[in-house]
């Protein structure tokens, strides 16, 4: 014992213990004269025991010290993360096509798309324009123009588009139709659309949607000229009364269109057409005091009067007095009825002639394209430019993918209807052989109620309960079965048919006595139905589980009485 105190006083030995070891002799309480017993030994094992499990006693411990701070961390008092890194979203490029007289940057100088996306404006003509079109890496276009006399070419990929120019014109020799099927193979959104962009490059094409709208409204409210189209020149031998007016193919701007006063006269232009093989339309010429003007560009409607002042009778040629004029009604209906045409035209024109004996007649519409007249250009070209920043902002989401306006191939999804009834569903009881169909009132399903005929659609047939139909009724205080899911076996419930045992207490019995009840008689059944009716029950109680023998023995008691009742007679 001397030995070990002096050993526990040398300090080189008390270092080289393992961690945590401590006898009494260290104790500061622990009285140095009374011997250290091995019983006294044997009351302290924690020292030893903490000796052997120091290696994993301090993983323990780092890893409880690890979770401290998270387990006294109270809910809501987390340590916000760190401010993040803004995300600078790429400029939206805006392709006008139009020609060089109008500068559109100007217009659409600070506007951003949804509040925070500049929007970069690339303008240039149709004739300046090349393009490659993908189907997954939308449209690439090469653009090369003259500014100040430099020639500029490069390529980008735009957003966007605002159609400012005719994309076809025979007078003029211009056919950019391919240039807008490409725009279109791009999935490029556009303002007006390049579907009707597209459909716009022939005027009878046009004028047969007026032909529609003509018929809906009515003459009265939706006065159209009348007018006769020739596909060439060999039906043209003919017009029923002169003057007419005859307009060769699709031109702008008053070209392509002749007054004719004679049947001599009317033969020569029809020379005209055969050499220009192009169709042609006649229409009876209108002694017109004014032209009439009525366009809308969003939710913006102007109404304007010209009147020819040089004495042409195409009042868009020569001098004329153009007057801007009140908005009524009538006015507002034409242009809105145009406006629905080739799924909906964000900038719009109708052009009508008001006649000396006080007459309308509708005799065109224009589309973005429309020349811009009267003192409010200024404000015209910045309502588009408000609209294109509005429409960009509904259809380019901040991802960078655009949401097509048109979807004519949307699935449309139909919920399908199963002939027979659902489960929980109330079931019409059958009609007498030959008579009408009554509906019944609808009646909450009990577990004791009588088994139902099942009939075929038409009423008529019992189906036979070997068809493996999962339309199966239940027998008289069996489980109701509810449909099989597709693709299952038809002899084989689905889980959720399957019921619990009974247990045993005052359920069971109340149970039981249910089923001991007299099942009442069918009403209108004949002796086929019955027997079909018991088969079928039969049948179904085999499904059910083996505690319910009441309910095998009421279905054995049910068979027998109709057994009965087919062999009465």
């Amino acid at each position: 014992m001397n030995f070990l105190r002096r050993r526990l006083s040398d300090s080189s030995f008390v270092a080289n213990l393992p961690n945590g070891y401590m006898t009494d002799l260290q104790r500061p309480d622990s009285s140095t004269s009374s011997p250290a017993s091995p019983a006294m030994e044997r009351r302290h094992p924690q020292p030893l025991a903490a000796s052997f499990s120091s290696p994993g006693s301090s993983l323990f411990s780092s890893f409880s010290s690890a979770m401290k701070p998270t387990s006294q961390a109270p809910s809501g008092l987390m340590e916000p993360p760190g401010p993040s890194t803004p995300v600078i979203q790429r400029p939206r490029i805006l392709l006008v096509i139009d020609d060089a007289h109008t500068d559109w940057a100007k217009y659409f100088h600070g506007k951003k798309v949804n509040g925070d996306i500049e929007i970069r404006v690339e303008q240039a003509e149709f004739s300046e324009l090349n393009l490659a079109a993908y189907v997954t890496g939308g449209c690439m276009v090469d653009m090369q123009v003259m500014r100040n006399g430099t020639k500029v070419a490069r390529s980008f990929k735009p957003d966007f588009l605002l159609v400012r120019q005719h994309a076809h014109s025979m007078a003029l020799g211009e056919d950019y139709r391919s240039l807008v099927i490409g725009l279109q193979y791009g999935g490029l959104p556009a303002v007006n659309s390049l579907y009707s962009v597209y459909n716009f490059c022939s005027k009878p094409w046009v004028f047969s949607q007026l032909i529609k709208i003509f018929h809906s409204l009515g003459p009265e409210k939706f006065p159209l000229v009348e007018q006769t189209f020739f596909p060439n020149h060999k039906p043209m031998l003919t017009v029923p009364h002169f003057p007419v007016v005859v307009k060769l193919g699709h031109a702008h701007a008053g070209m392509g269109k002749i007054k004719v006063e004679n049947q001599r006269d009317y033969q020569d232009i029809t020379s005209v057409v055969a050499m220009a093989k192009t169709y042609a339309t006649t229409e009876a010429f209108i002694d017109s005091k004014y032209d009439i003007r009525i366009q809308k560009i969003g939710s913006n409607y102007k109404a304007y009067m010209r009147t020819s002042i040089s004495g042409n009778w195409k009042a868009n040629t020569g001098s004329a007095m153009l007057e801007q004029v009140a908005m009524t009604e009538r006015y507002r209906l034409w242009v809105d009825s145009c406006s629905e045409m080739f799924g909906g035209l964000d900038i719009c024109a109708v052009k009508a002639v008001h006649s000396k004996d006080g007459r309308d007649y509708i005799i065109e519409v224009m589309d973005s394209s429309m020349p811009l007249i009267g003192e409010h250009v200024e404000e015209d070209r910045q309502l588009m430019a408000d609209l294109v920043v509005s429409k960009m902002s509904q259809l380019l989401v901040p991802g960078g993918t655009v949401s097509s306006p048109l979807r004519p191939w949307a699935p449309q999804t139909k919920s399908a209807k199963s002939p027979g009834p659902q489960p929980g569903q109330p079931q019409p009881r059958p009609s007498p052989q030959g008579g009408p169909r009554q509906a019944q009132s609808p009646q909450p399903p009990r577990s004791g109620s009588p088994s139902q005929q099942r009939l075929s659609p038409q009423g008529q047939q019992p189906l036979s309960p070997q068809s493996g139909s999962p339309q199966q009724q239940r027998s008289p205080g069996s489980p109701q079965l509810s449909r099989a899911p597709s693709g299952s076996s038809p002899n084989q419930a689905p889980l959720t048919s399957q019921p619990r045992p009974p247990v045993q207490g005052r359920g069971t019995s109340q149970h039981s006595e249910e089923s001991k009840k007299p099942t009442p008689p069918q009403p209108h059944l004949n002796k086929s139905q019955s027997l079909t009716n018991s088969l079928s029950t039969s049948d179904t109680s085999q499904r059910g589980t083996p505690n319910e023998d009441e309910a095998k023995a009421e279905t054995i008691r049910n068979l027998r009485k109709s057994f009965a009742s087919l062999f009465s007679d």
